[in-house]
């Protein structure tokens, strides 16, 4: 309650407030302006100023008094503080106590920084959902066709825009003469047409025009005949030369190239290749990922060495809280969404690179791609493969490489990141029999299917289509056609074939080839025996990188299994060398 001035209440309460500091904190955050404050604000508080005076005598109760209230007690109605309205307003806090002003103050602090930081972590996710969507952007052919120059000839800049075809012809006065005035009077005659003003002024104007573009005429022709004209002129036609010479000297080197990508040469098809790669990048110029290629003629085949981004690409956090006790705490996302994540994006840079290779093979020199994909970490000793596709070409024919319509969609039940298994780009790209880690973040490698070191490969350096492709273009050079594959796996294949009358390969053959390192026994003599009869077939052939044991070939040359031919990794060689050519190498 408050007292009036001789000592009794006056009916009122009196409102206690924080300290001043608290307040403009308050207002502050609330956007009020400096030196604004609410209504009664400056009621609740003291008036004496910076020393904490009571209340000065000039307000309408005058002085209130200095001692006791009526309580007796030296209490006043401030509270329990024992501050009167003369007096200091609140005490400080002590030693041991917490100011709650800086309390608050930190809090603050740390939401705002807490604000922040998710803010700059779901940037990083809007970036990596952005490098998803261009990364899964369709590419041109950079085919010989879209390669071509054409040339332009550009125009002598003092020809104008005619480009100095016809000599230009001296100004006539006939075409600055201005029209003459009607003849109001017929038999005015001429000399009517002089006495009007208007008409004179015109014909004035019009000789002034007359003479100057008469004078322009004659200054240029005297300047076209200068030394220095005919000099700028030579120049412009020399530099227009030189053009089209480039032009014409690119498109022939480039149908040089041409000849030599259709003769299967390995730079002509590895420069087209590596020119198509680096233009399917242009989308994701952000995002570095080089590929190289290497061209096997032996089974034309193109090997594919991509560099995959950085682990850390993928953002790991998914956010931050602000802990009970005001500190910021990171948000981890599940270790199974970042892996998913960045498995998705590599799914799309692979499959831009098969697409690319495949648009640009307009002559179909390409039997087959082979794609690794491998992460470089400069911290390894060895750059280790996390995908590796083996697709022929009518693979790559049958898969669609990029979804259809919007390459990139965010379903509001996933947000912006999708389950591997419903990922567009992984189904396809296991569609193709792609290997692919189940972990990248743990380190798991795949075995690449196929080594880029060396154009002239071993047999184990094969991939298993280029093997097929192998053992299939060698017997069909030596006879064997309407080629049919039963079972193929990593390492070899079964298949079975007609070979025409009168060739060194007639009637009907099951073929069972295999790379091996080791050598062959008769239990698989016997069990091709067996295939050859449940085919009603009348040969057998058991080709091997390897070699046969002696058993093997006493058991051929015996008269029950004559219809059994071997081939061992010698005779490979050999017939790569007749039939095609081209060697391969020893070593397997």
């Amino acid at each position: 309650m408050q007292y009036s001035a001789d000592g009794q209440s006056d009916g009122t309460a009196t409102v206690q407030f924080p300290r001043p500091g608290f307040l403009a904190s308050v207002f502050r955050d609330l956007g009020a302006e400096n030196g604004q404050e609410p209504d009664g604000a400056a009621a609740g508080r003291p008036r004496g100023g910076a020393t904490g005076d009571g209340p000065s005598g000039d307000g309408p109760t005058g002085d209130r008094p200095t001692d006791s209230g009526p309580t007796g007690n030296g209490r006043t109605d401030n509270g329990p503080t024992g501050n009167g309205p003369s007096g200091e307003g609140p005490s400080e806090p002590g030693p041991g106590e917490a100011d709650p002003d800086e309390a608050v103050a930190a809090h603050a602090r740390a939401a705002t920084l807490t604000h922040h930081r998710t803010r700059a972590v779901r940037a990083e996710h809007d970036r990596l959902a952005d490098l998803l969507r261009r990364a899964a952007l369709p590419v041109s052919a950079m085919d010989f066709e879209s390669q071509l120059r054409h040339y332009q000839p550009r125009p002598y800049p003092a020809d104008g825009p005619g480009g100095g075809a016809e000599e230009e012809s001296e100004p006539r006065w006939q075409d600055f003469a201005p029209a003459e005035p009607p003849v109001a009077d017929p038999e005015g005659g001429p000399s009517r047409r002089l006495l009007d003003s208007g008409y004179q002024r015109e014909l004035a104007q019009a000789r002034l025009t007359h003479q100057r573009a008469l004078r322009e005429w004659r200054t240029r022709r005297a300047e076209a005949g200068s030394p220095a004209a005919d000099e700028s002129r030579r120049a412009h036609e020399a530099a227009e030369e030189a053009r089209a010479r480039a032009v014409r000297e690119y498109n022939e080197s480039l149908e040089e190239c041409r000849r030599a990508y259709r003769l299967a040469e390995p730079a002509a098809v590895e420069s087209l290749l590596e020119r198509a790669l680096a233009a399917a990048e242009t989308a994701t110029q952000d995002l570095p990922a080089p590929c190289r290629a290497v061209f096997r003629p032996l089974t034309r085949t193109a090997v594919l060495d991509l560099d995959l981004p950085p682990l850390d690409l993928v953002p790991s956090l998914a956010g931050y809280r602000l802990a009970p006790d005001g500190d910021v705490l990171p948000v981890q996302r599940p270790p199974a969404d970042r892996a998913t994540d960045y498995l998705r994006l590599v799914a799309r840079l692979a499959l831009r690179a098969l697409q690319a290779a495949d648009a640009v093979d307009t002559d179909e020199i390409l039997a087959g791609v082979v794609l690794n994909g491998w992460l470089r970490d400069p911290a390894a000793a060895e750059p280790l493969c996390l995908v590796s596709v083996d697709a022929d070409r009518d693979a790559l024919a049958r898969t669609r490489l990029l979804p259809p319509g919007t390459p990139y969609e965010e379903r509001d039940d996933e947000g912006v990141y999708a389950d591997a298994e419903q990922d567009e780009a992984l189904v396809r790209l296991r569609q193709l029999g792609a290997a692919v880690t189940p972990d990248p973040y743990d380190r798991a490698g795949v075995r690449p299917a196929a080594q880029a070191g060396a154009t002239v490969p071993a047999a184990a350096d094969l991939s298993a289509n280029e093997f097929a492709q192998l053992v299939r273009d060698l017997l069909t050079r030596g006879g064997i056609a309407q080629w049919s594959v039963r079972l193929r796996g990593p390492a070899g294949l079964v298949a079975t074939g007609e070979g025409a009358p009168g060739t060194s390969l007639p009637g009907r053959w099951v073929v069972w080839a295999s790379r091996d390192t080791g050598s062959i026994g008769a239990e698989q003599i016997e069990t091709l025996a067996e295939a050859v009869g449940e085919e009603s077939a009348e040969r057998g052939l058991r080709l091997t990188t390897g070699r046969f044991t002696e058993e093997v070939l006493d058991l051929t040359a015996e008269e029950g299994r004559r219809h059994i031919h071997l081939i061992d990794g010698d005779g490979v060689r050999e017939l790569a060398h007749t039939h095609l050519g081209l060697p391969l190498a020893t070593g397997g």
